[in-house]
């Protein structure tokens, strides 16, 4: 339900950002991120809306303003087989290709075991840089695909980055067993 509502409000906020504006389509964008960050409620004053819904909890704000191009050298890296407890680390490099200064909002791990450490600073356009990523494989036992997402005032605003391979040794996830009673 309440991402039907969330369906809703985009929809209207991207409808009205439409009829209002006759801006460019970067600018239509923002108007309807910023109706939705502001809570406009559906054009229909009949439209169900559960008063007992809970927020959602507060996710990395995609930069607004002028977008660029970000283009990486590669996106996946695959580590081939560590043994469990080994740390991999790997750096991606990427370079600004647009005509605006690249700003990574937030990069984010699939989980507490893969940690991304990216630039704070305005990315300017031609220039390059790069982000290190590092996944602990203790208790990762198995094949594995970390995935950290990057927030960047990019379209879309996120990009994905990829550290495959496999944790021998460890404590692969249960596979279900089947007995057979004789």
């Amino acid at each position: 339900m309440l991402k039907t509502f969330k369906t809703a409000i985009l929809a209207v906020a991207v409808l009205d950002a439409l009829a209002s504006c006759q801006n460019s389509s970067s600018d239509i964008r923002d108007a309807a991120r910023q109706n939705i960050e502001n809570g406009v409620q559906p054009a229909n004053p009949n439209a169900a809306v559960d008063p007992t819904a809970q927020t959602p909890p507060a996710t990395t704000p995609v930069p607004t303003g002028p977008t660029t191009v970000m283009e990486f050298e590669e996106t996946t890296f695959d580590f081939g087989t560590v043994q469990d407890g080994e740390k991999v680390s790997h750096t991606y490099k990427f370079k600004n290709t647009g005509s605006e200064p690249l700003v990574l909002a937030d990069a984010k791990g699939s989980c507490g075991c893969t940690v991304p450490k990216w630039p704070r600073e305005p990315i300017a356009p031609g220039a390059s840089s790069q982000i290190t990523v590092e996944f602990d494989s203790k208790g990762k036992g198995g094949k594995r695909n970390q995935k950290v997402t990057i927030t960047a005032n990019t379209n879309p605003p996120q990009s994905f980055l990829y550290l495959t391979g496999e944790v021998a040794g460890g404590t692969a996830p249960a596979s279900p067993q089947i007995q057979v009673n004789q």
